[in-house]
């Protein structure tokens, strides 16, 4: 699994507007600021701060 990197240059957190750090062991993006995990499913994240998952 790969997102696009232009993709994770735009994409920001749902809640803070912050930056996103990409792990792809973990299927996901963390928002370091919030401590927030924001799943990826079939290669498409999943931006919504209710389907977040603490970090």
């Amino acid at each position: 699994m790969s997102l696009a990197p232009e993709l994770l240059e735009i994409l920001v957190c749902p809640k803070c507007k912050g930056g996103l750090e990409y792990r792809p062991d973990d299927a996901m993006l963390v928002c370091p600021t919030c401590r927030l995990g924001y799943p990826i499913e079939d290669d498409i994240p999943i931006m919504l701060i209710d389907e977040a998952r603490p970090v």
